[in-house]
């Protein structure tokens, strides 16, 4: 590093990036949970589960929910294999449920059989 740059090096911070810091309002939350069902891979749901919930208070959800906070914290980090009752409770916890929805409009519908 030279001299120069030292200077810029010494003033430049560089912190984790959390989701959770810029899940301000209930709308964003669920834009964001939305996109992490769309992804599909369960521990992306997780994952983002424990961003809303950290976000609104893991303290809190776990209390709601009937769980311990640092269990949770780990079912829902990337690495955690929450059980679908987990997931369920956490959602109620957060004021949120899961509904059955088609994937798209031109897939066929359960009820078109």
């Amino acid at each position: 590093m030279t001299e120069k740059n030292k200077g810029v090096a010494d003033a430049v911070r560089i912190s984790d990036w959390d989701p959770a810091d810029y899940l301000d309002k209930p709308e964003e939350m669920i834009a964001y949970l939305e996109a992490a069902f769309e992804d599909g891979d369960a521990r992306v749901i997780a994952a983002a589960l424990g961003d809303v919930a950290r976000r609104k208070g893991m303290t809190q959800v776990a209390a709601e929910a009937g769980l311990g906070r640092e269990s949770l914290y780990k079912a829902l980090s990337t690495n955690g294999n929450p059980s679908f009752a987990t997931i369920l409770r956490v959602l109620h916890a957060l004021g949120l449920g899961l509904y059955p929805a088609p994937r798209s409009i031109s897939e066929p519908s359960l009820r078109s059989s």
